[in-house]
């Protein structure tokens, strides 16, 4: 048991004194940077499903999985 409350007092303790956390506004931009990466890479994983799920033979969007499962 005392290794527990050793290890929970060295975590908190590294976590109070060692790490450097980042400020507000650096928070908010890096937030910024992943929101707009994260919507370009849905948006590409959306364009080239839209573009590999149309059937040529009626125009109609059925998906990436469409094509795989007729």
């Amino acid at each position: 048991m005392a290794n527990i409350v050793e290890y929970l007092q060295d975590t908190y303790h590294e976590l109070a004194h060692k790490v450097s956390w980042p400020t507000w506004t650096e928070l908010q931009n890096n937030t910024i940077i992943v929101v707009i990466g994260s919507v370009v890479f849905s948006l590409l994983i959306f364009v080239m499903d839209f573009i590999f799920g149309i059937n040529p033979s009626t125009y109609f969007w059925k998906g990436i999985l469409g094509l795989i499962y007729p």
